[in-house]
């Protein structure tokens, strides 16, 4: 007799189709509900997140930008070119001595003024006077003795050749005078120019040799320019200046009716520029910095400027008469243009423009603007073109 045993994975008889569809029903009933859940609580998160932002209220327009506005104006411009300058002298001289000697004594004190012809230096004189007494007395003997032989020649008692040679030494003899009194007065040292000196270099007591040493305490010190003193010429002087090649023919045609400089020393106090004129423009362009080299003469009466001083130069090259200008922070830069941002009703417009000149303050310009027109001047980087600003103060009237 067979006994069968149901298998475990068998279903028992009246649910061998319905168990599974069952299952089948349950797990679509769990997703559709885990789905339901999900998009509720991103919602509520959604909301959340948006109530946090924005504080329970709707997304608002963003406010309309602050800005600084100034008015177009029409004026003339001047045509102004700022560069740097160097203080130069006219004249600089190494003073230095022409006869050796002792040096016994300075007539002036470092950083003196003193003018042409003012005794210096004063080199020991007593040899040269020495030398002075003794070509006298050799002319003296010589001009006698040329006088005899002059004589006795007429009366055909000596050679002609005799004279001859005794006319040659007294000529030598009147030499030998002038040169003796020459090199005695070499031994007072005088100032060749008007100007202020720097420090002694050489200090009284040293003895200046021919060859250009100076000897104290019997040691012998080097000094091969024998340079006692350097006197550089203050009154008037020059600044030289730099200007760009492509100002060159504006230069030249304003030069014939006079080039105006103004010159500000750097760390003055009170400000005040100098002003001169353009007396040299230089002969050639140089080819490394493409600029060309001007001079202009300052009296400079009360010694305020010295040479290798540095000095800001303004140079007047032009005018533009009747230019249209603004601020010069109301220009902004583009891609490949140039434009300022002119409010009108209430709303910032781009309007693209050509920079005439510009100075740094002021700029001159041509475009769609008209004198009278407010253009802004700051708080461009928050400005949408096309869109709404705020003006913050009222805008300045022209000068």
């Amino acid at each position: 007799m067979n006994i069968r045993i149901p298998d475990a994975f068998e279903a028992l008889p009246g649910t061998v189709s319905t168990l599974p569809e069952r299952v089948r029903r349950s797990a679509g009933r769990l997703s559709l509900r885990g789905w339901l859940i999900a998009v509720v609580v991103a919602a509520l998160v959604a909301a959340l997140v948006l109530y946090s932002i924005f504080g329970g209220q709707a997304p608002h327009k963003p406010p309309p930008a602050p800005v600084t506005v100034r008015p177009a104006a029409l004026q003339d411009l001047p045509v102004v070119d700022h560069t740097m300058g160097t203080v130069i002298s006219n004249a600089t001289v190494q003073v230095t001595a022409r006869v050796q000697g002792q040096l016994m004594k300075a007539y002036f004190t470092e950083g003196q003024a003193v003018h042409a012809g003012d005794i210096l230096f004063q080199i020991d004189p007593r040899p040269y006077r020495a030398a002075l007494d003794n070509a006298a007395a050799t002319l003296t003997a010589a001009k006698a003795k040329a006088q005899r032989y002059a004589s006795l020649l007429a009366q055909k008692a000596v050679a002609p050749q005799d004279a001859d040679d005794a006319r040659a030494a007294y000529l030598v003899a009147v030499a030998n005078v002038d040169a003796a009194r020459l090199n005695l007065g070499y031994t007072q040292i005088r100032s060749p120019i008007d100007g202020k000196t720097g420090p002694i270099l050489i200090q009284p007591g040293n003895l200046i040799t021919a060859t250009g040493s100076s000897n104290s305490g019997g040691a012998t010190i080097s000094n091969p320019t024998s340079t006692l003193v350097v006197i550089t010429q203050i009154t008037p002087i020059k600044v030289s200046f730099a200007l760009p090649q492509t100002d060159l023919p504006r230069i030249q045609k304003r030069l014939t009716a006079g080039l105006p400089v103004s010159l500000t020393q750097q760390g003055s106090i009170d400000g005040k520029p100098l002003t001169a004129r353009v007396d040299f423009v230089g002969n050639e362009v140089n080819d490394q910095t493409g600029t060309i080299e001007l001079r202009a003469t300052v009296a400079n009466k009360d010694g305020a400027l010295v040479p290798g001083q540095l000095v800001d130069v303004a140079v007047q090259l032009d005018t533009v008469k009747g230019a249209l200008v603004v601020p010069h922070d109301a220009i902004n830069l583009g891609p490949s243009t140039s434009f300022v941002y002119v409010v009108k009703h209430g709303n910032a417009v781009m309007a693209t423009v050509t920079v005439i000149h510009d100075d740094g303050t002021i700029a001159a310009i041509k475009g769609p603007v008209k004198a009278g027109d407010t253009v802004i001047v700051d708080g461009q980087l928050k400005v949408v073109p096309g869109k709404p600003v705020r003006i913050v103060g009222a805008p300045k009237p022209k000068t």
